[in-house]
């Protein structure tokens, strides 16, 4: 029997995993937020395994006991990766409340035709629809919309409900959603679209069939998740990374999958903050395959302001504001001898590197082969002695100059500013860069993302249109801080600890009577 600490038995810790395209991450943090281990493993072609293998590992090398560990977080590309692929997506029907007032682009109007024919076999635009105000344009005909639904009877799996306006009035979308399990059965699972999106009306149509598309996705990876912690023991609170930096309940994120799109760079840049204890930088997370570039400013990441397209389809969910460029310790260099010409990427050898970098006694030039032979980072029995320094040299200078210019594109002034490196693949990168006032490069750098995923605040956020002809502009901010704190307390965060951490206010003037749009986000702890 082993003597344990008496204090140590009072130790709780967490687990973060993050599923990366080449590796796999995991780290064990104790309830200071402490690091105490970190593994990096292969991301197989079943992810599950993968994640298997590092919680393995993690106990295996870390010794502690699995009903110490409380609390369970994942970040994951799988649905990212499943639309991006069109893979693995459900069938939605699409009610759209709108008639007359916006048939002039119909629904899926910009999404191809094989995305079309795999997502949504049903869209049906009926009457109704709110004004900006919350005044109705036309009033709902429900014998229509419950056509609609016998025609979808049998061949959806899931029901997306988009009305105009209704982020400001959700009557009618709930009003449709009870006709929805009318039809097709208590359990069909309906996304409403103003839970998820912004006013803009398309945008926030796609995510919502997204949305529902993701649904069998998530499953998949939420069970695979349980299973995985079941096998070693461990029952912990599971929580899935969102694209915002924060934490959702799994049950939360089995009704809306969307919102863990893109959440890999935005838990490096959280994973870099706390590593770093910088709150303002920049963060460059070098992977395998891939350098994002993000901005971290008050600790949590920079949102996008621009739609984000995901595989090609146009959606206005919150995103990480994330610059990519093709440079990875995977990318490939090669020389074409008749210009004399060095070329670097944008194609990797990806989770191959170990088998086909020169380094490695393989036969293909990498980022990484570069990187050892100019002494940025020592690999024990590294083949180096057949490299061509000056070919590395002249890679490095192309490397160096374009993540200078990706750090510039990402500035908003001409100042230097910090940047945290992170990432396996930040070895490439040398030690001073043009426009950097210093580099940064934390402990357990290379598992900033699993970190970032264990540290986990929760929360909410809410975007609204008021109408000051009826409340003050304080009662107005006072109404959105108070929904976003309550939609973070639903999520799981302890309500003492939330704060609000962004709040802004646009006044509308192409809409009448004083309209005022109002965005808050509140986060806190579990």
């Amino acid at each position: 029997m082993s003597h344990t600490n008496v204090d140590n038995m009072e130790e709780i810790y967490r687990i973060g995993i993050d599923v990366g395209g080449t590796n796999t991450d995991a780290a064990l943090l104790d309830s200071k937020l402490n690091t105490i281990h970190t593994i990096k493993v292969h991301t197989t072609r079943d992810v599950n395994e993968g994640i298997t293998e590092s919680i393995r590992r993690l106990l295996a090398e870390s010794s502690v006991n699995p009903a110490q560990i409380r609390y369970a977080m994942l970040g994951t590309t799988h649905c990212t990766n499943a639309i991006v692929e069109r893979k693995h997506l459900g069938k939605v029907g699409l009610i759209r409340i709108g008639a007359p007032a916006t048939t002039a682009v119909p629904p899926l109007a910009d999404w191809d035709d094989t995305l079309k024919a795999t997502v949504c076999p049903h869209a049906y635009v009926v009457h109704g629809g709110y004004e900006y105000d919350g005044r109705t344009i036309v009033e709902m005909d429900e014998e229509e919309i419950l056509d609609c639904f016998l025609k979808m009877k049998g061949e959806v799996e899931a029901v997306a409900i988009c009305g105009v306006f209704s982020p400001v009035n959700t009557s009618q979308e709930k009003r449709v959603e009870e006709l929805a399990k009318q039809v097709l059965g208590a359990d069909m699972p309906v996304t409403l679209s103003h839970e998820i999106g912004s006013i803009g009306l398309l945008e926030r149509e796609n995510a919502s069939l997204l949305n529902g598309a993701l649904l069998n996705v998530i499953a998949g990876v939420v069970k695979g998740f349980e299973e995985a912690l079941h096998t070693y023991g461990i029952d912990a609170s599971l929580y899935i990374c969102q694209n915002d930096g924060t934490l959702m309940y799994s049950e939360y994120a089995l009704r809306y999958p969307i919102l863990t799109i893109a959440c890999g760079p935005t838990n490096s840049i959280r994973g870099a903050a706390h590593l770093s204890g910088l709150n303002d930088a920049l963060v460059v997370d070098i992977g395998g395959t891939t350098t994002d570039i993000g901005v971290l400013m008050q600790g949590f990441p920079r949102q996008s302001s621009a739609a984000v397209e995901i595989g090609g389809i146009r959606t206005n969910f919150r995103m990480p504001d994330i610059l990519s460029i093709g440079i990875g310790g995977g990318t490939i260099v090669r020389l074409d001898e008749t210009q004399d010409q060095v070329t670097v990427g944008p194609d990797s050898v990806g989770y191959e590197l170990l088998k086909r970098g020169l380094i490695f006694g393989g036969d293909t030039l990498t980022a990484t082969d570069v990187a050892v032979k100019l002494n940025r980072y020592e690999w024990k029995d590294a083949q180096t002695e057949a490299l061509d320094e000056s070919i590395c040299k002249r890679a490095d200078e192309i490397i160096t100059r374009d993540i200078e210019e990706a750090i510039d594109r990402m500035k908003t002034s001409s100042d230097p500013v910090d940047v945290i490196l992170v990432g396996g693949g930040s070895i490439l990168v040398a030690d001073k860069l043009e426009g950097v006032s210093r580099i940064v490069r934390p402990d357990h750098y290379d598992a900033a993302n699993a970190i970032g995923a264990a540290l986990g605040e929760v929360s909410g956020e809410t975007e609204r249109i008021y109408s000051l002809d009826e409340m003050s502009y304080d009662e107005a901010k006072e109404d959105a801080r108070s929904h976003a704190i309550e939609q973070a307390v639903l999520a799981g965060a302890d309500r003492d600890t939330v704060q609000i951490v962004l709040s802004e206010d646009i006044p509308i003037a192409y809409l009448p009577g004083n309209a005022l749009l109002v965005k808050v986000k509140a986060a806190g702890r579990l």
